[in-house]
């Protein structure tokens, strides 16, 4: 016998927010604005809710940034992160081991200094230290291939599955609700407004979208006649076997020069690297091809990590822009569209400040944090309203 069809809630005719995206993102928001007391709020996921990027075993949660809004951002979500288990009581993996970040040569050391002094003047924990401390606190880093480094103990890693499955339990308690296995097709617009999202079950009208789409954003963009100029591009990590003798407990460490990354996961090291090679795209299957590029920088940086065999891994998207950092606002040419998206590997660190911001936007209150630098209009060569040209520089 064959098994009988899943039962699916009927899409509402009406929604005063339609948040398109059912990652960390798109339920962050979801939550702010319902919690706000915004009426009918819909998430709509064309899967099953954080079955994307979010789907990641393990996400970093960090302030440690070079420019004041990233550093904002990220500070905010860590201080609800920390907050997470009695608000909604969720243990979501928190581990705040810090983050360590690795310097070769001079020019990284200044450029961190720098980043280092902005965030302590914003409220942030890293401070430098020398390569014999960093060493101290990661025994598997070779100390005499180091100039300096920085650590910032309040950061470390968390996951965010569970952090997803809460904001959705707290935002259908409010009354909003959450539509799996469905897929936008069209975004009706009128009037330079948006009036209505059309699904492949059903049309919802509404005056107010939410583009959290991550890499899948620039689809929805055109569905709008809004750019979103967002690429996607795979990203892997490994898993080394669980072993009987553990390996020390490091901070969530990464190599300034070669971006390799790693940190503990339950008995074994998640270890990572941003791949050059990787061609942009949609595909998620995991494979080695990242390997060779972690072990050349892990002889240098981290011998003892070289040829350690994976017992499985993980592949996602990262959903990047030309700038490698977040498009955040509400748009210029097109009323009642608003987005949080290309966050270049970031969105699940700042996801939970992120959903204040767009829940503060639709509701005309100015957000805790200036985000014109954030504005898409930065890469529109003939913006609506004024003209916004932001360098934002990222770690």
């Amino acid at each position: 016998m064959s098994a009988s069809p899943v039962t699916r809630p009927p899409l509402p005719e009406r929604a005063e927010v339609v948040v398109v995206g059912g990652g960390v993102m798109g339920a962050s928001i979801a939550f702010h604005l319902a919690e706000a007391g915004v009426r009918d709020v819909v998430v709509l996921e064309r899967d099953a809710l954080g079955s994307g990027s979010s789907a990641k075993p393990f996400g970093g949660v960090r302030a440690t940034f070079s420019d004041p809004g990233n550093v904002l951002l990220g500070l905010r979500s860590l201080e609800t992160f920390e907050r997470f288990a009695d608000r909604f009581s969720t243990d979501i993996g928190l581990r705040q081991v810090g983050y360590l970040f690795l310097c070769r040569s001079d020019a990284e050391v200044a450029s961190v200094e720098a980043s280092t002094a902005l965030q302590q003047s914003l409220g942030a924990s890293g401070r430098m230290i020398t390569p014999a401390e960093a060493y101290a606190l990661n025994p598997l880093v070779d100390p005499d291939v180091l100039v300096g480094a920085s650590f910032s103990p309040r950061d470390g890693y968390a996951e965010p599955a569970k952090v997803v499955a809460a904001y959705a339990v707290a935002l259908q308690a409010l009354g909003g609700q959450v539509h799996e296995g469905t897929t936008v097709t069209g975004i009706d617009v009128d009037g330079g407004a948006v009036r209505g999202v059309h699904t492949d079950r059903g049309t919802i009208r509404t005056d107010a979208v939410v583009c959290a789409a991550g890499a899948w954003s620039a689809r929805l963009g055109e569905l709008a006649g809004v750019s979103m100029p967002v690429v996607p591009v795979r990203r892997q990590i490994g898993f080394t076997p669980h072993q009987t003798a553990p390996f020390p407990t490091v901070p969530f460490t990464l190599d300034l020069s070669t971006t390799l990354y790693f940190h503990n996961y339950p008995g074994g090291m998640l270890l990572g690297v941003s791949n050059a090679d990787e061609p942009e795209g949609f595909g998620r299957a995991f494979d080695d091809t990242w390997v060779p590029a972690f072990e050349d920088a892990a002889r240098v940086v981290a011998p003892e990590l070289v040829g350690r065999p994976l017992a499985g891994g993980w592949a996602g998207l990262y959903e990047n822009t030309p700038d490698h950092n977040a498009i955040i606002g509400a748009s210029r040419r097109l009323d009642g569209f608003f987005y949080a998206t290309g966050f270049s590997g970031h969105g699940f660190l700042q996801a939970p400040a992120v959903g204040e911001v767009v829940r503060d936007l639709y509701r005309g209150v100015e957000p805790f944090l200036d985000v014109t630098p954030f504005d898409v209009s930065r890469f529109d060569p003939d913006p609506v309203g004024h003209s916004l040209l932001a360098e934002v520089h990222i770690i």
